[in-house]
This record gives C-alpha cells, sequence and structure tokens, in this order.
C-alpha cells in the first residue's frame, strides 16, 4: 500500500504540541546470537544508549524507554541519561506489548508520541525533530519517517491513536495504523532505514 509523502520545510505551528519519546528496548534479540545486542557498542557507545541519546537531543519530553529481556542490564547502559522506564514483562510476544507499555507511560499532558527503536542507532535526531515539526504543522496524526520513499522509522503518533496502539498484538507495533491513516515524511536520513539485527550490520 502506497502512502502520501510529505517533504520539508514545514509552516510552523501556531502552538507547539508536546510530544513524548518512547524508545523500544525490550526485545530478545533472537538474531543477533547470544548477545544482547542493544548492548553492543558502536564508536564507543551501546546502541541502545545511542538510540536514547537521539531522543534525548529531539524536542520530545519525556523520554521513556521500555525494558523487558535483560531489563536491568539495559537499564544500566543507560545510565546518567535523563530517561525514565516503562517495564514490559511480555516482552517475548512481541513489540506489540513494548508499544503498549509505552504508550501507557504517557504522560497525559502529551499530545503525541515519538517511536523509535533501541536497535536503530543511526537516526539522527534533526530526524526526530522533524517529525515532530511535521506533526505540529498538521502533516498528519500517524506519521512515519522515510527515506527515498521508502517507510522506516521512527514514527509518530497522535494521543487519538494510543488506545488502539494498546490493542495491537504481535510484533507488528503500529503498523497496520500507518497503513490505514499514515504519512511519510521525507527525512533524507538513511539511517531511518538502518537497523541493526546481526553483528554484520555494524
Amino acid at each position: 500500500m502506497s502512502l502520501p509523502v510529505v517533504s520539508p520545510p514545514f509552516d510552523a505551528a501556531a502552538d507547539t504540541p508536546t510530544v513524548a519519546g518512547i524508545l523500544l528496548a525490550a526485545g530478545t534479540s533472537h538474531r543477533y546470537g547470544d548477545r544482547n545486542k542493544l548492548l553492543a557498542t558502536h564508536d564507543g557507545d551501546s546502541l541502545v544508549r545511542r538510540a536514547a541519546r537521539t531522543l534525548l537531543a529531539a524536542p520530545v519530553d519525556p523520554v521513556i524507554v521500555v525494558v523487558g529481556h535483560e531489563a536491568d542490564r539495559v537499564a544500566d547502559a543507560l545510565a546518567g541519561l535523563d530517561v525514565e522506564f516503562a517495564r514490559n514483562d511480555a516482552y517475548a510476544t512481541g513489540q506489540a506489548s513494548s508499544v503498549r507499555e509505552g504508550v501507557r507511560a504517557v504522560p497525559d499532558r502529551a499530545d503525541a508520541a515519538v517511536v523509535a527503536l533501541g536497535d536503530m542507532p543511526f537516526v539522527a535526531p534533526a530526524t526526530v525533530a522533524l517529525l515532530v515539526d511535521a506533526y505540529a504543522a498538521g502533516a498528519g496524526d500517524a506519521l512515519a519517517a522515510a527515506h527515498d520513499g521508502r517507510r522506516g522509522n521512527p514514527v509518530c503518533f497522535d494521543r487519538r491513536f494510543f488506545d488502539a496502539l494498546g490493542d495491537v498484538t504481535g510484533d507488528v507495533g503500529g503498523r497496520s495504523i500507518l497503513l490505514d491513516h499514515g504519512t511519510l515524511v521525507d527525512t533524507g536520513d538513511a539511517g531511518v532505514r538502518r537497523d541493526v539485527d546481526e553483528p554484520s550490520d555494524l
């Protein structure tokens, strides 16, 4: 299914929305081998710490990290960062359970949430800011970062989708909502399509 594509620049919004950041970091990394890929390092930092710092450098607040598999080790890798934690004890059931715990932890004051993945450390902070700008400008209520017209991550969901995100199951996250309501934001950032599944991806 093709989705509409919008490109910057975006008109400045009269009212600045409050957007939370959710980082999904609860998975088992089963394709990575025996190690937890989120704790693998690149340029001196763990992947999950790089991903968290991307959100912290963007206009999202708070930043909520959903942990599950090896939760304590992942939390330790984020020591000293201004993040909050949400625990997903059902992480083995798939990504949807982490999305559900993440949106539950978003404060009532937030109008929307950017959902990012802990195994995508190459996304630029400016890309997250671009998603927020697109949302603020009214480009859509379900926005996905894209590169060369291809959908990637992170994604931004208006609060009106939070209940629906809490009802999804399995390993699809908010994909069905994006397919029905989504708009792609052309970011020019190849990092939105680059995740780490195997050691060779680094």
